[in-house]
């Protein structure tokens, strides 16, 4: 396997302990914000090459996020590791009961191509936190990215604990063959199956941070304006390649027909009346993707948009109107600059059509009134939830970022990263003496004995109380 011997380094160097002090980890991280720092504007035209990403997109998603999750991780760093000490009972009582922040070992994240440094970065810096060895694989497919990630990443951080792997899907395939002790994977739910396959050979823990088609429910009380301003730059951000993009919108026909135009003129106010020439609007990142997507527009009809060029691999702003269940654009995530509006009867019948799909990775509900998000909250199921924004939740560090079912499995951001490399050890130091207390464990029993067992080792059940 020609990944072998890299993995058997980086495990030498994690069982030295090199990565297990606090000071090495901050120093590892520090070396993270300075490559954001000084690499900022090679990140910028990276990006740019790649799919046209916008650099005041590309600043805000890919370094602003990132220096975000990585301030938030070194201040906090200190709390994280420290011993977390837990409850006991009658026997141990004079003992130390507590809970190690133990590094998982060797680790391999794998990263996306639609925000290449933010969900490469982001997982790297939980991980060095938690004190573990890191292989990181860019996305082959954003290559002029990859390339300044191989190229200047190692520069910073410390190569023999860290590296950085570049590989297609044969090479991704040889990677997975060897035993890592945690594997952190974004992509697609296809992909995701094989990573999971590949790691339960090993008995290996996994995050999948998968994707989906995330419901907008847009219910009739709502401030029209904001709305379509809130959707339009939700879906058309990074041309519509965000895996927490509103996917579609679910609304009654009165209200499509109310929003039609205030998405009409969002766009136009976004991005003027073409477009194509705004340069605040990014292209599809490869010509397989742009093929795909432009397949869709056969859904419904084009109410707003609609204009391709595939040598540009460009896409318009668009959204189709009156689109069936049934239509190819409601078979898939669109992964593009495409909305489609589903029409449905009321808030019930959204909800219904909802839950009667796998659970998305995100769910907007857009009303001004509280009941109407509360029922929506509280009667479907997502890994995430926004009510009257879209995108938005992913920017607090304090909130966890993950799917449930087909949108994936675990969570991170913020100390929840820390937390997902880290192995929660259960330590339980007891006292030499006093053996006395153990008297009632150990044979020959009796019911005498089992009496003081239950008295000693038995949780009750706290009394009830009322609110008054």
């Amino acid at each position: 396997n020609p990944y072998a011997g890299l993995v058997a380094r980086l495990r030498a160097a994690w069982l030295s302990g090199k990565t297990r002090p606090m000071e090495y980890r901050v120093t590892q991280l520090e070396a993270l914000g300075r490559f954001l720092d000084e690499k900022k504007q090679d990140i910028l035209e990276a990006t740019a090459a790649d799919m046209r990403k916008p650099p005041f997109e590309a600043e805000f998603s890919e370094i602003i996020l990132c220096k975000n999750e990585l301030n938030d991780t070194l201040n906090n760093l200190c709390h994280w590791m420290k011993d977390e000490h837990v409850e006991k009972n009658l026997v141990t009582r004079l003992d130390s009961a507590f809970i190690r922040k133990d590094p998982y070992g060797v680790v391999l994240i794998i990263a996306p191509w639609n925000y290449p440094v933010h969900l490469l970065l982001v997982p790297l810096i939980g991980a060095i936190a938690a004190g573990n060895c890191v292989i990181v694989k860019p996305s082959e497919i954003s290559k002029n990215t990859e390339r300044l990630l191989a190229e200047t990443l190692s520069c910073y951080l410390d190569n023999d604990c860290f590296a950085v792997v570049t590989a297609g899907v044969e090479g991704t395939t040889k990677l997975l063959e060897n035993k890592f002790d945690y594997i952190f994977f974004t992509g697609t739910p296809t992909v995701g199956r094989i990573v999971m396959t590949a790691a339960a050979k090993h008995v290996t823990p996994v995050t999948l941070e998968l994707g989906g088609k995330n419901p907008c429910y847009v219910s009739d009380t709502c401030d029209l304006k904001n709305v379509a301003r809130r959707v339009a730059w939700g879906r058309f951000f990074n041309a519509g390649q965000t895996c927490i993009a509103p996917d579609y919108v679910l609304c009654t026909l009165e209200m499509q027909e109310k929003l039609m135009p205030a998405l009409r003129e969002a766009i136009t106010e976004f991005y003027g009346s073409n477009p194509r020439e705004s340069p605040d609007f990014g292209r599809i990142i490869g010509d397989k993707q742009f093929r795909r997507i432009r397949a869709l527009l056969s859904s419904g009809r084009v109410a707003i948009g609609g204009q391709t060029d595939e040598k540009e691999r460009y896409i318009a702003p668009t959204v189709l109107a009156d689109v069936l269940p049934s239509d190819p654009a409601m078979q898939e995530e669109i992964f593009g600059p495409v909305l489609p509006i589903v029409v449905v009867a009321n808030m019930d019948e959204a909800i219904d059509f909802i839950n009667a799909r796998p659970r998305p990775l995100a769910l907007y509900v857009f009303s001004c009134d509280c009941k109407v998000v509360n029922e929506v909250l509280e009667r479907t199921s997502s890994g995430g939830f926004c009510a009257n924004d879209t995108l938005m939740h992913v920017t607090l560090t304090s909130l966890p970022f993950g799917g449930i079912g087909n949108s994936g499995l675990g969570k991170y951001h913020g100390k929840f990263t820390f937390d997902t490399f880290t192995h929660h050890r259960a330590c339980l130091h007891r006292n030499m003496g006093l053996e006395a207390l153990n008297a009632p464990r150990y044979p020959p029993y009796n019911e005498q004995k089992m009496g003081l067992l239950k008295a000693t080792f038995e949780i009750k059940r706290r009394g009830m109380c009322t609110l008054l």
